[in-house]
């Protein structure tokens, strides 16, 4: 039966099926037999190369068959006695008409698949090899870094095979791979350094080298032969573990455009995954010997297991070394007095230990970017993250920025990968580290301008070609976070957030201490100023001093009572005494104060008659106290302060508006927060401590209410809702 090579092009590679190619290397022949001892396939070549009676597709297997080579029969006999599963190789060497083969058999689902190699061409094995294999497998024994054992590997293959260049591949998250190690021709350019993308090894390649270790293309360019099968609707022969299977035309033509005529690989499995691999290439045809690529299997073999110990120890250390980092980071955080300062001032030795390019602390309006990230594109990251709400103590981590507004994209530029902590407690605190893309920080090793030839099948089949196909892949994205980094930054995030607690915890503690001694301190200097400003005014002094002097000190009287007040709501010390009382009799009670306190403002109250409620009436005094003095310094000059109080929905709310622009957005949301200053919008009022409303919006929150911020043109109103007394 006549077989012809399917055509393969760019668009369907990736779905190539390798594995039953229908064709396999001149320079052997292949049988494969059913359970039956009944030959299924053969290659075309068989009669010729072996010089004897073989048997033809569909005979069954006999005595007649393979005269020349007696021991055969036994081979395929007791591969057919292995257990089920059992995968391994039978070999031998043979010798007889046709010549010296090295013969390779192996179960199958269907039977058994017999290969013979022809040892005429081959190089000769090296004088004293098994001498010399052993010494190197003691020499990689010996070695204890990756590097190390790399570099003897690669050293110890070309001394055996006779290659050009043989190089030590290195795989990373996304499959492209490193070459990392190399022993080559002083003719050729070394490639040291190169990367190559994860395309020019297809999903279904790498299946293969994991389940069949060694590959030799022994000649580029020979013509392949095919395999005749005694039943074409069998389906396609399986040549997975096969030694003779045949070269992807794609392959090939990649091989043919750097100039390689042989190559070899040697694959090094660590964990049933594709670690790396040896690549061996020579400028002319080279076929190794079955017995020296087996030695090579056993050497990655031993080099898998070497390599699985030494990064084991390289995860130990590396987590023993955050551990220490996160240690040290702690400890300074825990005795500054700036937590984001003493984080920054950690910034090399944080982006060391993750790997990252850059760093960026936070805290409320502070930001602080180290590494070549531009302080605008930091503060507009944050400002992204703070919108999120995330919680703290919870990571972010990304590789890319596609979620992000395009005008932070564009701020961005190369940094792609993200590692958010959110640490902050009372106010939003980050620590954020940074990566930059890929294609900044690979260098393509080598000359990467070298031209290569291109084939039919396009540019991408070249070196060159398919390091600018990666660049495109990923364009835009970091190398990502591993889990070591994810678990590394996780265990920091927790120390930063316990750090960040008991900092606060330390600064409540000072600041009830401080508001304890202002309240018990300040109260008698101020209570005798008032008083001496009284006495000055009643015996005829000075009396616009006495006035400044009785303003001040009532000022200053009312400072130390909002310090009194915020300290026993931070202590839980602020009690209510909650009687029975009339709410509308007392705003205008406290109307009337409030026209006496400000005589320019006008005041227009609507109010039932009677509304009866349930609270602490001098707490609830100081809420219409802080809201209409609020409205007084903010309203607009020559405009009403408007108080309605009315019932609704079972409650009693009491509104006070004034005419004013409306509040901007950034400082609505902080009204209710202490210490915030909104003042600087107007004239009046620049000595407040920004706790008026705070402590509104408690004492309403202790009555069960609710305290709310609105604007409808031209008015700004504060509107507090209480529960109205219950019937009894």
């Amino acid at each position: 039966m006549n077989q012809t090579i399917q055509p393969v092009n760019l668009d369907n590679c990736d779905r190539e099926p390798i594995h039953t190619p229908g064709f396999i290397q001149p320079h052997g022949a292949l049988f494969a037999f059913d359970a039956q001892w009944r030959l299924t396939w053969r290659s075309a070549n068989a009669q010729a190369l072996l010089a004897c009676a073989v048997p033809a597709p569909g005979d069954t297997l006999s005595r007649a068959h393979f005269t020349g080579y007696p021991d055969l029969h036994q081979l395929i006999a007791d591969v057919q006695a292995s257990p089920d599963g059992d995968v391994l190789p039978h070999a031998m060497f043979a010798e007889g008409p046709g010549g010296a083969f090295d013969v390779i058999a192996y179960r199958t689902a269907a039977g058994v698949i017999c290969e013979f190699e022809s040892h005429a061409g081959a190089a000769p094995l090296p004088p004293g090899f098994s001498f010399t294999s052993h010494r190197a497998m003691e020499r990689l024994k010996r070695e204890q870094t990756v590097d190390g054992l790399l570099r003897a590997a690669v050293e110890e293959v070309r001394r055996w095979t006779g290659f050009d260049r043989v190089m030590a591949y290195r795989f990373r998250h996304d499959d492209s791979g490193d070459v990392v190690a190399e022993s080559v021709s002083d003719a050729l350019d070394p490639f040291l350094g190169r990367r190559y993308p994860a395309s020019d090894i297809p999903a279904q390649a790498r299946r293969l080298y994991v389940i069949n270790t060694v590959r030799l293309i022994a000649d580029v360019r020979a013509a392949p032969v095919p395999v005749m099968p005694h039943d074409a609707s069998d389906g396609p022969l399986d040549m997975s573990h096969g030694t003779l299977r045949s070269v992807s035309p794609i392959h090939i033509e990649y091989l043919n455009n750097m100039g390689v005529s042989a190559s070899m690989s040697v694959s090094i499995v660590i964990g049933g995954k594709l670690w790396g691999m040896l690549a061996c290439h020579h400028m002319a045809p080279r076929r190794v010997p079955y017995a020296v690529r087996m030695t090579c299997d056993v050497l990655a073999q031993v080099l898998a297991a070497n390599l699985q110990g030494i990064l084991a120890n390289e995860s130990s250390a590396r987590a023993h070394a955050a551990a220490s980092l996160r240690s040290r980071v702690v400890e300074e955080v825990l005795h500054a007095n700036d937590i984001v300062r003493a984080l920054s001032q950690e910034a090399g030795a944080l982006c060391e230990g993750f790997k990252a390019h850059g760093l960026v602390v936070a805290d409320g309006n502070r930001v602080i970017a180290a590494g070549g990230l531009p302080q605008a594109a930091a503060a507009e990251l944050v400002d992204w993250l703070n919108a999120s709400a995330r919680p703290a103590g919870r990571l972010l981590y990304m590789n890319a920025l596609d979620g992000l507004p395009p005008s932070l994209l564009v701020r961005m530029d190369v940094w792609c990968g993200l590692l958010a902590l959110p640490f902050g407690t009372e106010s939003r605190s980050w620590l954020l580290l940074l990566r930059k893309e890929q294609v900044e920080t690979v260098m393509w090793g080598g000359k990467p301008e070298k031209a290569y030839a291109s084939g039919p099948l396009g540019p991408r089949l070249t070196p060159r070609g398919s390091f600018d196909l990666w660049k495109e892949i990923v364009r835009g994205k970091a190398v990502p976070w591993d889990e070591a980094d994810l678990d590394n930054a996780q265990k920091l995030l927790d120390e930063l957030v316990r750090a960040d607690s008991t900092h606060s915890v330390e600064i409540s503690r000072a600041r009830q201490q401080l508001m304890a001694m202002l309240g018990h301190d300040l109260r008698s200097p101020i209570q005798a100023i008032s008083l001496t400003a009284e006495l000055m005014q009643m015996r005829g002094g000075d009396s616009s001093l006495s006035s400044r002097l009785h303003s001040s000190s009532s000022r200053m009287q009312r400072l130390v009572e909002q310090v009194m007040d915020m300290s026993q709501m931070h202590s839980g010390l602020l009690k209510f005494s909650m009687q029975p009382f009339d709410l509308a009799a007392l705003a205008r009670q406290m109307l009337a104060e409030s026209r006496a306190a400000h005589p320019g403002v006008a005041f227009d109250l609507a109010a039932p008659t009677a509304l009866n409620i349930a609270g602490d009436a001098d707490r609830i005094a100081q809420v219409l106290s802080n809201l209409l003095g609020n409205a007084s310094h903010y309203g607009m000059p020559g405009e009403q302060v408007l108080v309605r109080i009315h019932q609704e929905d079972g409650c009693a709310v009491i509104e006070v508006s004034n005419a004013s622009a409306p509040i901007p957005p950034e400082l609505a949301s902080t009204l209710f927060r202490p210490f915030k200053r909104i003042a600087g919008r107007i004239t009046t009022n620049r000595n407040g401590l920004g706790l008026g409303l705070y402590i509104t919006e408690q004492i309403v929150a202790g009555h069960h209410g609710t305290l709310a911020y609105s604007y409808k043109t031209p008015m700004v109103t504060f509107t507090a809702t209480l529960p109205l007394l219950q019937p009894v």
